[in-house]
C-alpha cells in the first residue's frame, strides 16, 4: 500500500460517531499495510466508510460493500462519488421543502420516542424532500450522488442529536429531563436541524474527490460477493464484534434501525417490527449470521471465500471467536500470517483503561 503518513491528512476524513469506528486509528491501519501491493480492494463491512475513504486517499480501486442500505448511501456520497457537489442554493431550496408530501410517518409512529415533535416533523419534511425527485434541473447520472449526500448528512444530524449516538433505547427522556448530567451535551443535541444539515452537507461536499479510479459500492450480504465478475486484490473485514453475553451494540440493525429506516423511507412502516419496545426493524438474515453460536463458522467461510484475495481482518481482544483461533484460521488458508496490535479506546466502553482487553488487532494473511 503506497501510503505516504505525510501526504494524508487525516483532519479531512468524514467524522462519524458510529460504534467501532476506526477513524483515529486510520494512520496505524495505513501505516500496517503500507508494505503490501494490490491496487483493488474490497471493504467488505464498510460501515462509516472510514477505511473505505482511506484506500480511496491511498489511489487504490475501492469497492465498498454493506448490508445496511444506509451505510451504503454514505459510501455512494463520499467513496463512489468523485465529483458531484451541493451548491448552497440547492441546499436553501431543499429546506424551503417545495416536494413536501404531507406524510407524517415518523411524527405518528415515533412521537416521543428520539427527537422533539418539530424534530420529527422537520425529519418527515426533509426525506419527502429527499424521495420526491428534487435537483430536477440535474444531469440524472448526478442526482443519485446529490441525494446521497443529503441523507449522509440527514444520518450525520440524528446521530449528534442523539444520547450515545444511538437507537438501540428509547431514551428522548435524557435530553429533556432537567437534571445534573455526566455526559453528553445539552448544547449540541438542542441545535437545530437545520445548522446541522448544513453542516454535514458541507463536510460532504468537502471529501468528495477523483482518485483516478471509478470506486463502486455494493448493497449485499458479504457472503454473496460475486467473484466471477470481480476480483480482489486485498479483502478488508471488520465483522460485527461478539463476545459473551449481550451483544446489543454489536448489532448495527438494532442500533442504528432509525436510520436504516430513513434509507427506506418508503416502505419503512411495513418492515418495523412493532412488538419491540423501540419500533425497531425486523431483524436481517445477515445479522443471524454473526452470533455467539455462529459466528466462527461465518468467518471460516469468508476466510474461505476470499482465500485467492490478501485477507486483512480486523477485530478486537476478548470477542468470540478469539485472535489465538481467528490466527490458526488464517493460517489455514494462507501461508504467510502476521498479526499487528494497537491499544484503541472505544467510546461507552467501561474498560477503555485496561490495555490488555482494548487491543484492536490486524490479522493479515498473504
Amino acid at each position: 500500500m503506497q501510503v505516504s503518513q505525510n501526504t494524508i491528512d487525516y483532519k479531512k476524513f468524514p467524522t462519524t460517531r458510529f460504534q467501532g469506528s476506526k477513524r483515529k486509528i486510520l494512520p496505524w491501519i495505513a501505516e500496517s499495510l503500507e508494505e503490501l501491493e494490490f491496487e483493488t480492494v474490497l471493504d467488505g463491512f464498510g460501515g462509516t466508510g472510514s477505511v473505505s475513504y482511506l484506500f480511496k486517499k491511498s489511489g487504490k480501486k475501492v469497492t465498498y460493500n454493506d448490508v445496511l442500505k444506509f451505510n451504503t448511501i454514505i459510501g455512494k456520497a463520499i467513496v463512489e462519488n468523485s465529483m458531484v457537489k451541493l451548491s448552497d442554493e440547492e441546499i436553501h431550496a431543499l429546506l424551503r421543502f417545495e416536494n413536501y408530501r404531507d406524510q407524517d410517518l415518523i411524527q405518528t409512529v415515533f412521537k416521543g420516542y428520539y427527537f422533539l415533535d418539530k424534530e420529527n416533523e422537520w425529519l418527515d419534511k426533509i426525506v419527502n424532500e429527499i424521495f420526491s425527485h428534487p435537483f430536477s434541473e440535474t444531469p440524472i447520472e448526478e442526482v443519485e450522488y446529490k441525494k446521497a449526500i443529503v441523507l449522509y448528512a440527514v444520518f450525520q444530524s440524528c446521530l449528534i442529536k442523539r444520547p450515545y449516538n444511538l437507537f438501540h433505547r428509547r431514551n428522548l427522556n435524557i435530553r429533556t429531563s432537567d437534571v445534573k448530567r455526566t455526559f453528553g451535551n445539552k448544547t449540541t443535541w438542542e441545535r437545530s436541524f437545520d445548522d446541522y444539515l448544513m453542516k454535514f452537507i458541507k463536510e460532504a461536499n468537502s471529501l468528495v474527490f477523483d482518485n483516478g479510479h471509478q470506486c463502486n459500492v455494493i448493497n449485499s450480504s458479504i457472503f454473496e460477493i460475486d467473484l466471477e465478475e470481480n476480483s480482489y486484490d486485498l479483502v478488508y473485514f471488520d465483522p460485527p464484534y461478539i463476545k459473551k453475553g449481550k451483544n446489543e451494540t454489536s448489532n448495527y440493525l438494532k442500533c442504528y434501525h432509525f436510520l436504516e429506516g430513513i434509507a427506506r423511507y418508503e416502505s419503512w412502516e411495513d418492515l418495523i417490527d412493532f412488538e419491540t419496545t423501540n419500533r425497531r426493524l425486523q431483524d436481517h438474515a445477515l445479522m443471524n449470521e454473526f452470533t455467539p453460536l455462529k459466528v466462527q463458522d461465518s468467518l471460516e467461510t469468508l476466510l474461505d471465500k476470499f482465500k485467492d484475495s490478501i485477507i486483512v481482518l480486523s477485530y478486537k481482544y476478548g470477542g468470540i471467536p478469539s485472535i489465538e483461533d481467528l490466527i490458526s484460521s488464517m493460517k489455514r488458508v494462507k501461508k504467510k500470517v502476521s498479526v499487528k496490535s494497537k491499544h484503541y479506546k472505544y467510546a461507552l466502553n467501561r474498560q477503555n483503561g485496561n490495555k490488555k482487553l482494548n487491543r484492536e488487532y490486524l490479522i493479515i494473511g498473504i
